[in-house]
């Protein structure tokens, strides 16, 4: 059997991050190494910082990874993209042009003979269920709200998102750092700031860990939760026969996992390794 890899979260394309073109080489190059090694890879979601799909247009940019993974689909790899909560307007560009199967939903797969629970993860975590958060869920997964953000021309509702998805970013500066002046005529260099994620919270309050573990108790068949999302790279054993892993980002851990049929990897990609 092949290998089949999972990751999550490379939010090509952000306005907040450094070197981001260095960023999508870097993505690709792993693709380009495990293409001649995989049956299929996994795309959980956030793999764009901000995506929406017009009858007629989609974001500029991308070529290199969106080549890649044509490659990948033209070479019989299969590449499954779960929307994420930043790239959930997707149409049908990547099933289309690039031969991708798109995802709207968790899906639970039998892969290689274990029972794998697939998602993005935005809107499972417990702790994500303040007014605040439901209200921006209900209305960016509104039908009427998309059609509605069509009528608006592209090049002016492509770049709000993209500043959306940046203020959002720039709000996870480490307090240690200058204060980011948001002013787009003159911007500060981004390649002077640091990010920092929530750390991860222990099994009693971290909200994907608690969702699994009530999933599980009527879904006991399943083998392996995998989840992108909460840019944490965790790896942990719910029971002994069952195993949740957080696929963490490609933006600085450059995380992965592997299944190769009886065991699940987890590791991070550095530059030059021939073994993955």
């Amino acid at each position: 059997m092949k290998q089949i890899y999972f990751i999550s979260d490379a939010h090509l394309g952000s306005l907040a991050l450094k070197h981001s073109r260095t960023q999508e080489r870097r993505l690709v190059n792993f693709l380009d190494q495990i293409k001649d090694k995989a049956e299929a890879v996994y795309m959980l979601g956030d793999m764009f910082d901000f995506w929406f799909e017009y009858k007629a247009v989609v974001p500029k940019g991308y070529t290199r990874f969106l080549g890649k993974l044509s490659e990948l689909t033209d070479n019989g790899v299969e590449v499954h993209y779960f929307c994420g909560n930043h790239d959930l307007w997707m149409h049908d560009y990547l099933s289309k042009e690039c031969g991708v199967t798109i995802h709207r939903h968790a899906e639970t797969l039998d892969l290689g003979g274990n029972i794998f629970y697939l998602a993005h993860g935005d809107g499972l975590d417990y702790r994500d269920r303040n007014w605040k958060t439901r209200l921006l869920f209900s209305a960016f997964h509104s039908p009427v709200l998309r059609r509605l953000a069509a009528m608006l021309p592209p090049d002016r509702f492509i770049p709000f998102g993209q500043g959306w998805a940046r203020h959002s970013r720039l709000k996870r500066i480490k307090k240690d750092v200058p204060q980011f002046q948001d002013d787009v005529k003159n911007p500060v260099g981004y390649e002077s700031f640091d990010f920092e994620e929530e750390p991860y919270l222990g099994e009693d309050r971290e909200g994907l860990v608690l969702y699994a573990k009530d999933y599980l108790k009527t879904h006991p068949t399943i083998n392996h939760f995998i989840f992108g999302h909460r840019h944490i790279d965790l790896d942990l054993m719910l029971r002994r026969d069952c195993r949740l892993v957080i696929l963490g980002e490609w933006m600085s851990l450059f995380t992965y996992a592997v299944w190769d049929g009886e065991h699940l990897f987890v590791d991070h990609f550095v530059e030059g390794e021939t073994e993955l």
